[in-house]
């Protein structure tokens, strides 16, 4: 029990260590400054309270964020999972499409923001049409490549025990594509986040990634850097969902490793 306490704490001390020295360092950088562009940490711990804290911010802005974020993620998992899983396993299929998804990969999600806002206008469908197109890509591919790399074994061993269909993708195909489509699901995440704030600075009256312009037009510097802040708060706590949620879902895979690893 004290080894793993002990464990632990570093682990969290690791964790915590270089965040407190950075905050440290830009606290000494900005001692008795007066710059506008460059607050101190107070100054903008104080705009963050005033900001985010309040509650019509909340519910006006951060809430609707976080549920476009995570309703365009979800979309793009299950289109891309789905979609990846069909294509995966039809050599035919995935010779056939191959030149359109590199095709429309290469495509910069940003550049289809006005014609999306022309096609969907600018209410929340516009929106999680940009998350979904950016995000859908990494959990597509990974997928694809996943399932089409498959464990010939498995293979055997399905057609063996004749475990056809959508059995065969539960407990077979899925199964052994997990890695990789976890993979794509970490990647998906972050280029979500990053696509739900641009979504909103093009014509928007709300959100996130509008309140950050709106603060940087304004010149309130301290709130512009609090919502940066807040951003990556975000960002942390959805990687650290994200990784108790990978630990469940590939324990086996996980546990494989340390066996192979001695």
């Amino acid at each position: 029990m004290r080894t793993t306490a002990r464990r632990a704490l570093v682990s969290v001390g690791f964790a915590a260590g270089l965040p407190a020295l950075l905050v440290a360092a830009w606290a000494l950088a900005t001692q008795g400054t007066t710059s506008l562009y460059f607050p101190s940490p107070a100054r903008v711990a104080q705009a963050f309270t005033r900001t985010w804290l309040a509650p019509e911010t909340i519910t006006g802005d951060v809430l609707p964020s976080l549920a476009r974020f995570g309703i365009g993620v979800l979309l793009s998992i299950v289109i891309g999972v789905v979609a990846g899983t069909a294509i995966g396993a039809t050599p035919w299929l995935r010779a056939l499409l191959e030149p359109m998804l590199e095709f429309f990969r290469a495509i910069p999600p940003v550049v289809l923001v006005p014609v999306l806002m022309l096609l969907l206008g600018i209410d929340d469908t516009m929106k999680l049409a940009v998350i979904v197109s950016g995000s859908v890509w990494p959990v597509l591919l990974n997928t694809i490549e996943g399932v089409r790399a498959m464990d010939p074994v498995l293979t055997d061993t399905s057609r063996s025990y004749r475990v056809r269909g959508a059995l065969a993708y539960r407990y077979f195909v899925l199964p052994a594509a997990s890695p990789q489509i976890m993979a794509g699901i970490r990647l998906c995440l972050s280029i979500g986040l990053i696509l739900m704030v641009i979504s909103e600075m093009f014509a928007s009256s709300s959100g996130l990634g509008y309140q950050i312009v709106y603060f940087q037009r304004q010149y309130m510097v301290a709130e512009m850097w609090s919502g940066i802040l807040l951003l990556g708060l975000v960002g942390v706590v959805v990687a650290a969902v994200f990784q108790l949620v990978e630990r469940r879902v590939l324990h086996w895979y996980h546990g494989s490793r340390e066996v192979a690893r001695g």
